[in-house]
This record gives structure tokens, sequence and C-alpha cells, in this order.
């Protein structure tokens, strides 16, 4: 019996920030780009947005340094992040299975729709290209399952049943055509 209500209410463990070594490749390049690119491009027109005068109704002045704010900002969380991610990079030993980094296929039990989607990291999400969170519900699902198998994930719209087509830890060559998803990869 719980008596104190504070224990029911303790916050999670801090879990480890994972990536792919993809993922960690476009933190680094989304990096490089902000400070030797954009932020010297941005640090000029500022400079030259102050050489017009009066700096408290220069538009282009104001606008330049709340920029350059945000990609110093942006710089410094990727700095940070880059330094506290754990990067992923082998296969598992079991490569029928669901694991961080794997790229699914999946039947939509109910209406036939073939899905395909890569389980990723926070900072890799990109849901039109197929890149979920390991966080997300359906992620959450699929880990640990094998292909052939069926699992029943409660979904936002409800409960959906998929079957595991396929399991790849390499880049698999999906074909374009056959299916809606399949552009994801």
């Amino acid at each position: 019996m719980i008596e104190n209500d504070s224990e029911t209410k303790k916050p999670l463990p801090r879990r480890a920030h994972l990536i792919t070594p993809e993922g960690l490749q476009a933190l680094k390049d989304e990096l490089d780009f902000l400070w030797r690119k954009e932020r010297p491009k941005v640090t000029q027109e500022v400079s030259d947005a102050a050489k017009l005068g009066d700096r408290s109704e220069n538009a282009e002045y104001i606008y330049g340094k709340k920029r350059l704010r945000q990609i110093d900002g942006r710089v410094r969380f990727l700095r940070k992040r880059v330094e506290a991610i754990t990067v992923v990079d082998r296969s598992p030993a079991d490569v029928n299975k669901i694991f961080f980094g794997a790229w699914v296929e999946l039947e939509d039990e109910d209406s036939g729709e073939i899905l395909r989607y890569r389980i990723v990291g926070e900072d890799e999400i990109d849901l039109p290209n197929g890149y979920i969170s390991v966080d997300a519900p359906l992620a959450r699902g699929l880990l640990g399952k094998s292909v052939d198998d069926d699992v029943t994930v409660n979904l936002p719209k409800g409960e959906v049943t998929y079957f595991i087509e396929a399991v790849h830890y390499q880049r698999p060559d999906w074909d374009a055509s056959s299916s809606r998803s399949a552009r994801l990869f």
C-alpha cells in the first residue's frame, strides 16, 4: 500500500539519447552549416544594417540580431547534444527482431496497406519520410517483435493490428511503386 502520494509521481529516469550514425552526421552537418556559413552571413548582414544609422528603428538590424540569437542558441544545443548522444551503429544479434535503427515493413491487417518505417531517436524524427521515434506508440509496440509476428498497437486513432513483413538493418531497396509509403526509403 502506498501511503505517500509522492511515490506515484516520481519522475521517469533519464535515458540515453539514441541516434543512428546517419542522424549524428546530419546533426554535425547542421552544426557546421550554421557555424561556418549561416552565422558569418547573418553577422555581415547585421554589420551592414548597423551602418545605416539609428539601430532602434532599423528592422534589418533588429531582425538580424534576433536571428543571430536563434543561431547561437541552436549551435549551443547541437554542440551539447552531439556530446551527449549515444550512437547505435551495429546490428543486433538477431536481425529478424525489431530494435532501434530498424527499417520495418508492416501490413495493416484491416486495410492491407503496406507501411514502412524506420525506428530512430528523437533528433531524427521525420514523419513524412517514415522516421518515427523509438518512443512513439507504434515503435514501442514493435520493439522486440520478429518478422511474421502480428502486433496490436493502441494508437491515437484506436487499436490497430499489423503483420510484420520485413525487418532490415541496412537501407532496404524497396520498390517505390509498391505502396503509398514506399517512398519512405
